[in-house]
């Protein structure tokens, strides 16, 4: 079985917000399934960098 270390941080207006694992496996786990799924990702990628403003 491959384990997968996951290191997700979220950030609000700048400010780290601690995650539990349960957090970090749902936001990391749906991040990584709808971006693997894109044209032009490789599948050795390293880092997904996400911002969202509004």
């Amino acid at each position: 079985m491959l384990v997968v270390v996951l290191d997700v941080k979220l950030f609000v207006d700048g400010k780290e917000i601690s995650l539990n694992e349960f957090v970090v496996r749902i936001l990391g786990g749906t991040v990584i399934g709808a971006v693997s799924t894109l044209r032009g990702v490789k599948e050795d990628w390293k880092e997904i960098k996400i911002e969202i403003r509004r």
